[in-house]
């Protein structure tokens, strides 16, 4: 059996390791490197260069020189307007809304999962050369806050770069793995992971050969590239003052100034000044030479990027607040990722955990490292060791009203299957719409769409009747399955999440900052929803035992009905929250004397004949009874959701053992 190998796929670098005997070896490539830079470009002879080949004539040729496409991944054209309008390269829309880069020096487009691809495939040959033998399996990491449509193109890119991926693991994760492999002790550790385009922070429990997350949260639009970004933006503004020309409107010029610019970050680390020195960046309206010369202190780049510094505390603190631990509570603290060299960040990490970063690990390896130990695991290479990953947000449904139904709620560890069991609202209804949602808010609309899918063919019924299961199931690779399937008919139907209907934009802990700030809102929303539901659901009730009743009321009797039935209707139709409680409870009293008037004449009849008499049955046709003890159960046991389905309850199957 040939060797599985890990891989960071990185936004800036990438790292490839693989387990040799008990211990995981970083592989070097081709270039004599440990780190492959995230780099593809076509010459003009259509020649194809990855890694640092790619990297040193990026200068000559950045229209065809692609980096940093590790964010357009899993990712639609209109939530990349941000990355888009910063690089070198040209981004276009697809056909299908996707991310695609032009290439002039061969006309053509290029996907980000293609580009992704071709990285790969160059650190699968260079494993091969190392190892002297095939590669065809792998272990590949993406960040904690990856959606399922970033999950899925990565493992798009897998298989274009020939390679079979047998388990995608978060990041955080992997640098957890790495550090416990000989860790015995019960210990909560940190991981602090700021790389090139994203930042995630985890928290696990290591012990005993079982890394546990207990919860995560991040920034997936957040990392190095940025602070890049600002230094450029800097340096450009000032070249503007200066001068009148604006270096970011010429490709070139914006490429070497790029580049220029992550030098700055990386030598700002361990001086406390530097210049950005470009000669010739440019010229004049008079064809005469411009030159670029701009000193730039570390206590200028820290205020410059003060606002990305400070994005890093919310997640950090809402990680702590999910697995209801305090700073105290924590053994260790690890840094990932080559942006927490910057001094800065490991002086907040330090005042925010009151603890001396572990820098005992190489942030730029350490991913790498640990995808090597699971693929390990995977192979059976590494015994006795077992990684129990998170969802990072919470899933669920479209429930009538367009509320969001949770199936499972975020930081549940995975794999794992949930299952409700929904009806129909209304009668005769031949089919259900299963519409999947991802996010922290209330409403439909405030959550992330995943897809959706009719569950037809359902027998014709009562609304209430049918029984429809839907099931959420999560691999270890934290892609989602969800089925719907029919109880009384066995008809089944599924959708598997694909990177075209996925996620928009990816600064997914926004869903969770969302829900905070509108939390009163939605509660609101939601309190306008939950009272026209049963007010719906009680004018159906009283409407079916008006029917059913026929001629066994009187005239008076049946007028006063009718009037708290139009009364309810138009307090329906105000969509005012206290109209609409009003016209419930006034309609509940006319039911209410409905009901005594059929038990009353029931009662009369059996004593007239002395047996049940024909009102009985009828008796149990008012709001306690029949149809209407579907709404009135719901609004007791919490666990019925007025929905184009409504839940009757929950089942929690066992996670798997396989991790």
């Amino acid at each position: 059996m040939s060797k599985v190998v890990g891989i960071d796929l990185g936004t800036t670098n990438s790292v490839i390791a693989v387990m040799e005997g008990s211990e995981p070896t970083v592989i070097i490539n081709a270039e004599g490197s440990r780190l492959t830079p995230s780099v593809v470009a076509f010459t003009k002879n259509k020649e194809k260069l990855v890694g640092q080949l790619a990297r040193r004539q990026s200068v000559l040729n950045p229209v065809n020189t692609i980096s940093s496409i590790k964010r357009f991944m899993g990712r639609r054209y209109a939530e990349v307007e941000g990355e888009r309008n910063r690089t070198p390269y040209e981004v276009r829309r697809g056909k299908h809304d996707e991310v695609r880069v032009y290439l002039p020096s061969t006309d053509a487009e290029i996907t980000p999962e293609e580009v992704s691809g071709h990285i790969l495939r160059k650190m699968k040959e260079d494993a091969e050369k190392y190892l002297g033998e095939s590669i065809t399996q792998a272990v590949i990491t993406v960040p904690a806050y990856f959606n399922d449509s970033q999950r899925q193109a990565t493992k798009d890119a897998g298989r274009i770069a020939g390679l079979e991926v047998l388990r995608i693991i978060n990041e955080p994760t992997a640098a957890s793995l790495a550090y416990g492999i000989d860790k015995r002790e019960n210990e909560k550790i940190l991981v602090w992971d700021l790389g090139g385009g994203t930042f995630d922070v985890s928290l696990l429990e290591v012990g005993d050969g079982i890394l546990q997350v207990l919860a995560t949260s991040g920034d997936t639009r957040l990392g190095g590239d940025d602070y890049d970004q600002e230094i450029v933006n800097h340096v450009a503004e000032q070249f503007r003052k200066d001068t009148g020309v604006d270096l970011r409107k010429d490709r070139q010029a914006l490429q070497r100034l790029i580049e220029a610019a992550e030098k700055a970050k990386i030598e700002l680390s361990s001086v406390l000044e530097t210049t950005v020195s470009l000669p010739f960046i440019t010229a004049d309206r008079e064809g005469q030479p411009l030159h670029l010369e701009s000193r730039i202190t570390r206590a200028k780049f820290e205020e410059i990027t003060k606002a990305l510094s400070d994005r890093c505390v919310k997640p950090f603190r809402q990680v702590l607040s999910d697995a209801k631990l305090d700073v105290k509570d924590l053994d260790e603290v690890i840094l990932v990722g080559g942006a927490t060299r910057m001094p800065r960040i490991q002086e907040l990490v330090k005042s925010l955990t009151s603890k001396e970063p572990n820098r005992t690990v190489n942030p730029d390896e350490v991913v790498a490292i640990g995808a090597a130990i699971q693929a390990g695991i995977l192979a059976g290479d590494v015994k006795d060791m077992v990684l129990l990953d998170v969802t990072p947000l919470t899933l669920g449904v479209e429930t009538l009203g367009n509320v969001m139904t949770p199936v499972i709620k975020r930081n549940t560890t995975i794999p794992v299957r949930r299952a409700q069991t929904f009806t129909t609202t209304a009668d005769f209804q031949p089919q259900v719409e299963i519409h999947v949602l991802q996010g922290e808010r209330q409403m439909s609309r405030d959550n992330r769409s995943l897809g959706r899918f009719n569950l037809t063919g359902l027998p014709a019924a009562p609304r209430g009747v049918p029984q429809i299961e839907v099931a959420f199931d999560i691999d270890a690779n934290g892609i989602l399955k969800v089925t719907a399937k029919d109880l009384g008919t066995g008809k089944e139907q599924n959708i598997t999440i694909k990177a075209s209907t996925q996620l928009p934009r990816d600064e997914v802990d926004q869903l969770v900052e969302d829900a905070e700030r509108h939390a009163e809102e939605d509660k609101k929303t939601r309190e306008a929803v939950d009272a026209k539901n049963e007010l719906e659901q009680r004018i159906y009730t009283v409407e079916k035992s008006l029917k059913d009743a026929g001629d066994k009321l009187s005239e008076e009797d049946r007028q006063n009905v009718e009037k708290a039935l139009e009364k309810a209707r138009e307090a329906l139709k105000s969509e005012d929250v206290e109209t609409m409680k009003k016209g419930t409870q006034e309609l509940l009293d006319a039911a209410s004397k409905l009901a005594e008037e059929l038990y009353r004449q029931a009662q009369q009849a059996q004593t007239d004949t002395g047996e049940p008499g024909a009102g009985a049955q009828d008796a149990q046709a008012g709001p306690q009874g029949g149809e209407g003890a579907q709404g009135s159960r719901g609004a007791s046991e919490g666990d019925v959701y007025d929905a184009e389905f409504h839940a009757k309850g929950d089942k929690k199957d066992e996670k798997s053992d396989e991790h």
